[in-house]
Parts: structure tokens; sequence; C-alpha cells
């Protein structure tokens, strides 16, 4: 007989934890939540307090059966879920199935799973703090109050299967308003000229600012052969020389956000495959004679703090394997967003000297690519700032003003191990300028000017939809993974390109929210939500308050949509074509990958085509097909004219609908190793690139 039990979520993190604690520990798994809501009713008592009323989960009782036999046993038992709301709320479900004191010592907590970290909290166990519980009760309860409420009334007007939820009602409306401003916008003109010139046997670029001093805009071809009228000759005189040494210090370890959108840019992962992974490395890894082993602290967090230990530890790591130069001097201020929690650390490796390529034969190539980034930005967010020697240069030749910038790295610091990506890649390698001081002369060996036009706002990535969230307080780290998976579910969304486009289904509903339920969409309203629960974790107000000051008056609006709202019929879209087999016309349906093309006599019929997709684009080449969107054996996309193969017209990258400004050619989105770029297949015409 074992004299305590431990429960935890997970059979991995209790594998884990089991080896640090002895033979005196038993260590069992709950597998997550054993009591919710029920689903078949609303099960929130609205004239008793909001009283929840909570059912055990389908498929637990077995668990729960041995839970209970095994804590007869125990002398003690300890409760070791997640260190946030959600692991308190399952402690607290736990110790009452389960007939604890909840006010004994029996909740352990832990912000790495490591033999020291384990020990050291089975020091101190605590009490369930009821305050996180009622935090993660009043969620539960008012997306329950949100979801049952509107979720029939959708069911009822719309169609079947459709829900809304406080989170994910908030980031459709920003995917949508998003697209509404791409639609709208208008294109405007602008002109650059960019000058190579020539000092010696060194060339550099650089770019046209002003005129006599003051900055001028190009806004059309005129614009640019007035200033270029004014050039007389080659020669240009170096009007200022600016040297500066610039310091670059190192961006702070990882939160939960930083990483999912570090993840989308660096390793092309998505939100949810992110945190999947990370608790893997959270939970454990067998690393062969060391045993299993957490490889990093909690990964939902939003904090970037760092405990004194783990930076005594990177920078011990650091002198050695980099010199004593390459240490962080100072220590940073940590920089606090007004909606972080400060519950726990940052996310970093629980030890620095389990480097990515020691640990990378215990690991599968996803873990090892996260790991690796995670460790990465750890050791450089410890290291010291990166020295760069600037130099900006001013040329003038009759008043016509042209500046150039280049900055080498003189120190490289931090930058040694780690640079963050952005979602506009630059290039970082050094822009070097010759040796130019004041006075001299230089000569333009190549002016040209280049039309642009203004590009419209770009659709939301994952990263950057998970970052705009962060910025407006809607959500915790926790929601943003299933937030972007329930939106694609319901087939509100859907990837194109890696980006979110909504579906028609998707603006019918939040027109509908909109019109009958504007809080629940107001970006602002939820945010001021997410604080209320941050309040209700500190004690400084009742959960029940919260819910009731919120559905007093959700409960009128509800009443007025129950009247009001009227139904709206989504007809299957056309296909424009018969179905070869009974006659009757084929439709568009909406499938779990995607659209495809069925029989609208269905089920009496159940042909179904995959969907050519015609792109609204002419073939540059024939002129009279359509091009259509094809898929390779390989599953790469490619473009093509429909009356192949008649007209053999490919092309790997997409032509696009509008017509050349310059030449009226066919324009297409050639795809960059970061982004895209829209070129002319006619003329020299391109665009910026996009990221």
């Amino acid at each position: 007989m074992s004299d305590y039990l431990v429960i935890v979520e997970s059979p991995a993190k209790a594998k884990t934890i089991e080896r640090y604690l002895g033979k005196k520990y038993k260590v069992k798994a709950s597998m997550g939540h054993v009591r919710d809501l029920p689903k078949s009713q609303m099960g929130v008592d609205i004239n008793n307090g909001y009283e929840p009323k909570y059912i055990t989960i389908r498929g637990k009782g077995q668990i729960i059966k041995e839970l209970k036999t095994a804590a007869k046993k125990a002398k003690k038992v300890f409760l070791a879920a997640d260190p946030d709301r959600e692991g308190e709320a399952i402690a607290w479900h736990l110790a009452n199935m389960l007939d604890l004191d909840i006010h004994s010592n029996c909740r352990v907590v832990f912000n790495e799973i490591t033999k020291d970290a384990i020990k050291e909290s089975f020091q101190h166990p605590r009490a369930i703090d009821m305050n996180l519980v009622d935090a993660q009760q009043a969620r539960r309860v008012l997306d329950r109050l949100v979801g049952y409420n509107i979720s029939p009334l959708l069911w009822k007007k719309v169609k079947k299967g459709l829900s809304a939820g406080r989170v994910q009602s908030v980031a459709l409306r920003l995917i949508i308003d998003r697209e509404k401003e791409i639609k709208q916008f208008q294109p405007e003109e602008y002109w650059t000229i960019q000058a190579e010139f020539v000092k010696g046997s060194e060339t550099f670029t650089a770019s046209f600012y002003g005129v006599d001093g003051q900055k001028l805009d190009l806004k059309n071809e005129a614009d640019v052969s007035a200033v270029l009228q004014r050039i007389s000759g080659s020669q240009f005189t170096v009007k200022s020389v600016t040297k500066k040494e610039r310091k670059r210090n190192p961006v702070p370890p990882f939160t939960t956000s930083s990483l999912q959108q570090e993840a989308a840019r660096k390793l092309n992962f998505r939100t949810k495959k992110t945190m999947m992974i990370a608790q893997q490395l959270y939970e454990g890894i067998d690393l062969g004679s060391e045993g299993t082993v957490g490889l990093i602290t909690y990964m939902r967090t939003d904090s970037t703090r760092v405990s004194e230990s783990a930076q005594q530890e990177a920078f011990s790591y650091i002198e050695a394997t980099f010199g004593k130069e390459f240490v962080a001097q100072e220590k940073r201020k940590e920089k606090k967003s007004a909606n972080a929690q400060d519950a726990h650390e940052a996310i970093r490796p629980t030890s620095v000297f389990r480097d990515p390529e020691k640990v990378k034969p215990y690991l599968t190539r996803d873990q090892f690519r996260l790991y690796k980034l995670i460790w990465e930005r750890f050791i450089a967010s410890q290291m010291a700032a990166a020295l760069l020697d600037t130099m900006s240069v001013e040329l003038e030749n009759e008043g016509v003003i042209f500046r150039a910038s280049g900055s080498k790295v003189k120190f490289p610091g931090f930058m040694k191990v780690y640079v963050e990506g952005t979602d506009d890649q630059t290039d970082e390698q050094d822009r070097l300028l010759p040796d130019l001081q004041e006075g001299e002369t230089v000569v333009s060996k190549d002016i040209e000017p280049k039309q642009h036009f203004t590009q419209p706002p770009p659709r939301y990535t994952e990263a950057r939809l998970v970052k705009t969230l962060e910025e407006l307080g809607i959500g915790r780290p926790s929601t943003y993974a299933p937030t972007i998976d329930t939106i694609q579910k319901r087939n509100y969304v859907v990837l194109e390109n890696k980006r979110f486009v909504p579906t028609e289904l998707g603006e019918i509903v939040v027109e509908l929210i909109l019109e009958f339920f504007p809080e629940i969409i107001d970006v602002e309203f939820t945010a001021k939500m997410e604080k209320n629960l941050d309040e209700i974790e500190e004690g400084k107000v009742q959960w029940v308050k919260v819910v009731d000051e919120f559905y007093r008056e959700f409960e009128k609006r509800l009443q007025l949509a129950e009247k009001e709202m009227k139904e709206v019929e989504i007809k299957d879209e056309p296909a424009g074509i018969d179905c070869e087999i009974c006659g009757s016309p084929m439709v568009y349906k909406m499938g779990r990958f995607g659209k495809f093309v069925a029989c609208s006599n269905f089920p009496e019929c159940r042909n179904t085509k995959p969907i050519v997709k015609e792109i609204g684009v002419k073939c540059p080449k024939c002129h009279e097909g359509n091009i259509v969107e094809r898929s390779s054996k390989k599953k790469r996309i490619f473009y093509g004219c429909d009356r192949f193969p008649q007209c053999d017209f490919v092309s790997w990258d997409k032509p696009l609908a509008r017509r050349c400004p310059k030449c009226e050619g066919v324009l297409v989105e050639k795809k960059l190793k970061k982004g895209v770029q829209v070129q002319c297949i006619s003329c020299d015409y391109e665009e910026e690139p996009q990221s």
C-alpha cells in the first residue's frame, strides 16, 4: 500500500512525477476534467445564484472508481493538476468527488516537471484556491449562458449545428471586418526613385528623399518628372554623413502567445499543433538513461518573468560556450502588457544544459524543432545586446536629396543564437556603404523611377490573429488554439494560402449577433469581461455578481431576438452543371475537407465530384477559356486553361482578375520565400512583396 496518492491530469505527467517521488507515492491520472456541465441541458440554475449543475463526464466512471479506491487506501491525497484556473478547477472537482477537505493542504503546484521543482512543491502544499476556481466557474457559466441561448436560435433561424461563443464571435468579427476593409480598399498610386551610386570600385543604392531639405511624396509621374528634370549631370555631393553605434536588445523569452506566433512564422506550425507539442515537452520525454524528464516549463503563461536560478544557469552556460562578453551585463526590465498575469514564469527550458542537439535523438522532428526554438529564444534573452555600426548619408544634386543607410554588426551578442522573426520579413544581413566623407562627390550610375500602388491590409494568418487577440485583451493563452479551431470547424472561416477568409455562413452569423447581441461581439466589452475574470481570480469581486450583471442585460436581448430574428435560408449554390448519373442540377456543398460538388437529388442520388475552381480570369493564351485551379499528383496547386487539351496554358503562379495598370496585361501572384509578389507577365510591372 502506498502512503500517498498524487492525482495529475495525464499519464505522461504521472509517469514523470512518479520517478521523482519514490516508492511511498502512487501517481494516477484523472485524464483531464472529471466533471462538467451536462451537454443535454443548460446546467445553470439562473434563479438560484447561477448555481452550476455538474455531472460526471461520460466515460470517466471507471477512472473515478479507481481514484476513489486508491484515495481510501492512501494516508493523504495530493491534487497536482496544472498551475492555472483550469487546473485549480480540476483539483476542486476531484476534492468534491473524493470527499477531501478543500481547506486542507491537499493542493500541489509546480511550474516545471523536474526533480528539484517537484520535491520543492511537495514541501509546500496549500489549500485549494477558491478565487481561481471561481474565475474558471465564471468563465464556464458565462460561456454556457451565451452558447446555450444563442446557438438554438441560430439552429432555428439559420442552420443546425451552428454555435456562438464569447471569444470565437469576436475573433470571427475581426476576420470579417478585415475582409470588408480589403473589399472597400481603393489603391492609390505612388512612386519611388532608386539610384545606384559609384565611389571608386564600390557601388551602393540610395532612395529619393526630398527637395531643398523637405521630404517630398511622389504621387504621380508628373512629380517624378519634375524631380528628374532638376537633376543636373551625374555628380552628387555628399551633404552629410552620420555614424552611430546602435544597440539592439534581445526579445524576452516566450509567452504562450509569442510562442504560437513564432512557431507559425518559423516552423509553419498551426496554433493547435504548437500547444500539443509544447504539452508533450512539458509533461516529459524519455531521455534514455536519464529517464523521463520535463524539458520546458509550463506552456500556458503570459509572463516573461524568469527565476533567479534559471537566469544564473543561463549565464554560466553562455560564459562557458561563448565567453563572458556574451553574458547580459545588466538585468533587463520585464515588459508587462496591461492584461498579463504573473502566475508563472515565461516558457523556457528546464535546464539550458540540455541543449537541443543532446536531446535530439529522443525527440520527434517536430518536438526537436519546437524545443530548439524555445531553448534558443531563452538563451538569447539572457545574452548581451548586439552592437551595430550604422551609417546614414545624404546625397545632393541641385537641391534633390537621396538618402542611403548601411549597418554592420560590430558585436553579434544574442544574434549569435537567435533573431526573432517578423510577419513582414526583412533581410538581416549587413548592408554596407563605402567610407564616405562630407563634401566629396559620388557618381550616379543608374536612376530608376518605379510606380507602385498602395496595398490593402493583409488577411489574418493564425499568428496575426493571435497577436491581435492578445493586444486587444481578448481571451487568455489557453483559449487561442480552441477558438481558432472552433471557427474553422463551424465553417465560419476557411484557410486560403494560410490566411483566414470568412464564408457566407460566417458573415450571416456575425450580422445576426451584431444586430441582436452587440455586446457579445464588441471587442471592448469582451476585453472588460476578461478583466472581470482576472478580478475574480484576485478576490476583488464575487463571480455571481459578474455573471448576474451580464445576464440581466443579455436576457432582455434574448427575448427580443426570439421575437424579431428572421429566418435566413442558405440555399445551395448551383454549380452550373447537371449530374451525369440522374440529370439533376449539381450544387456546391461544404464538407469536412472543404467545398465539393454534389447532386441536388440527394439522398436518392449520391453523386459527388471535386471542385474545379474558376478564379475569374480569362486565359491569357487563347482568350476563350477560363483559368481554373488544379492540383498536381503531389497536391501542389497550379493554374491552367479549362479548354485543355485544346489550349495548353499552365502556370504555377496564380493569375489575378485585375489588369496591369501599366500595360493592361495579366497580373500573377508569384510566391516568394517569405510571402507573395504581384507581377505582370507582359511587362516589367511589379508591386511591393507582401508577407
